[in-house]
């Protein structure tokens, strides 16, 4: 191929499918391009390419006095025949992923702000491409970095590689339309030093740990005692303070809602979110004081406990977050009914439609922060009711849902490897369970010899199989066998690489049926 040939061919228009073409260089040099990853900057074209399951960064150039290509780790091919011109192969590790972000700004992870936004957790690094393609025709804005320090614990991953992940994608897809970054459930100020490091932009944080779910229960008489033993000067206040704000008085949200709560109401929310208002405010103080140039928002999540939060609670908690000069990008609040991971919603709708609709205008009378739904995989029952009522701003998050899709499209192109992680999963749900809100019952789910191949993808249709894969995900790309080998990771990236279309078709018809409802 001659060299005007090879630019040529790189820079002329292609489908929008970003589907990899073919490109052969005197036939030392074969590789698929992602059309959408072709990229100019000052005479240097940029793409990457997929050479049998892995993918690189090139850099094509001609002036060698171009300072550009220097940046970047990796190695120059040699081109016979090919005269003043050079190709330069560089790994997608995290430095070149700096370097991408320092001469392309659209690869920078920005805050979103108060417009929709959908939240792909990507556990494996590998479904941001299709997350990205599957929000085509819609107003969700994406957050493509994200995975909480719970799920970085479990799958041995870092910060950087998340990011890194997320970067590549988007390079890839060519998107330039900005995305998220969320540091997800944060619950320590080291946390947050962690992901300022890695550049991360929302900070959800979860003082989840700090919600009194009893005071759902306790009588009127039990009321008062813990309700006078708050930390005041953190919440810089007293009891007869918020007595004055919130006690014989009809707060007008909208013409069809006002709240007026009792005292025990307000004893009740007190106790129940007191000791939270003063970690979130620690922990903004923070993030503020010791990084103060740096551009944040942040994600407020009560909703991984049992209590739910009723609408006076919901509205003493941004009313009090506002008071104490706590700024928040989105909230979550425990919804009613119950949000188990990898099914849909278990409760009553209208019920959850009535409550919802209470969150929405008790969001909209503060106007600064939208509604978050975390758990937010495979709703599809309330994404249906939310979408319906044309109102409000949400944020949804989903997490194993990715995961989950992996392991469909193992089950069709390597069932055999399919079957044994579904027996060990199925062997370690007992305690893998125990941080996730979860009922699968493993005596509902029979050993994998039991199913035929071609019953292995419905599988995934049945609750209990859902869940048992769905929670077992740290144990399936970690452990290893007593040689040092991984059990299953390995084989399940190479399975994925191998199909990678597969594997986004998947993902983009399961997003889907997320995004669609919400039109």
């Amino acid at each position: 191929m001659e060299v005007t040939t090879f630019k040529e061919e790189l820079l002329v228009e292609r489908q929008d499918d970003n589907i990899p073409f073919n490109l052969n260089i005197l036939d030392t040099v074969e590789m698929e391009v992602y059309p959408k990853s072709i990229h100019t900057l000052d005479d240097v074209i940029f793409f990457i390419s997929k050479q049998g399951c892995r993918k690189f960064l090139y850099l094509y150039f001609e002036n060698t006095d171009s300072k550009i290509p220097v940046m970047f780790e990796g190695s120059l091919l040699t081109l016979n025949g090919l005269n003043r011109c050079y190709l330069k192969k560089c790994p997608q590790n995290s430095y070149n992923r700096k370097m991408l972000q320092s001469v392309f700004d659209f690869t920078n992870p920005t805050t979103l702000g108060l417009t929709d936004s959908f939240g792909f957790g990507d556990r494996l690094g590998l479904a941001n491409p299709a997350h990205l393609r599957a929000l085509a025709g819609s107003n969700f804005k994406p957050v493509v970095a994200q995975q909480s320090i719970r799920e970085l614990g479990r799958t041995n991953r870092t910060p950087a590689e998340v990011m890194d992940a997320a970067v590549w994608a988007v390079f890839q897809e060519g998107y330039h339309e900005g995305f998220g970054a969320d540091a997800d459930h944060l619950k320590t100020t080291a946390d947050i030093d962690l992901m300022v490091k890695n550049g991360y932009r929302m900070f959800t944080f979860d003082p989840g740990q700090y919600v009194h779910n009893q005071a759902d229960t306790l009588n009127n008489n039990e009321l008062k005692e813990p309700a006078d033993n708050q930390n005041w000067k953190a919440l810089k206040t007293d009891y007869e303070g918020l007595i004055s704000n919130y006690i014989d008085k009809d707060i007008f949200i909208n013409d069809n809602l006002s709240i007026r709560a009792s005292e025990n109401e307000l004893r009740r929310a007190l106790i129940k979110y007191g000791d939270v208002l003063v970690q979130i405010k620690k922990m903004y103080n923070y993030l503020k004081s010791r990084f103060p140039l740096y551009i944040s928002e942040v994600e407020i999540s009560v909703d991984e406990t049992e209590s739910v939060t009723t609408p006076f609670e919901h509205y003493f908690i941004a009313n009090e977050l506002k008071r104490l000069g706590v700024k928040v990008v989105s909230l979550a609040p425990r919804f009613v009914g119950s949000f188990e991971k990898g099914i849909d919603y278990k409760g009553d709708l209208e019920l959850f439609r009535e409550e919802f609709i209470k969150h929405i205008s008790i969001a909209q009378y503060f106007g600064t922060y939208k509604l978050s739904l975390h758990s937010g995989s495979d709703k599809f029952s309330i994404y249906k009711v939310i979408g319906s009522l044309k109102s409000g701003i949400t944020h949804v998050k989903t997490a194993g849902t990715s995961y989950l899709e992996a392991l469909k499209v193992i089950a069709v192109k390597n069932p055999a490897l399919f079957r044994e992680i579904l027996d060990y999963s199925r062997n370690i749900y007992p305690t893998e369970k125990e941080s996730y809100l979860v009922s699968a019952d493993v005596n509902n789910v029979c050993p994998s010899d039991s199913y035929s191949d071609q019953d292995l993808t419905a599988l995934f249709d049945i609750n209990d199989i859902r869940q048992i894969l769905h929670v077992a995900y740290g144990r399936i790309l970690t452990d290893k066998t007593e040689g040092g080998e991984y059990l299953f990771k390995n084989r399940i990236y190479e399975c994925l690489n191998n199909n990678e279309e597969l594997y986004y078709k998947f993902l983009i018809d399961h997003f889907h049926k997320h995004l669609d409802a919400f039109k």
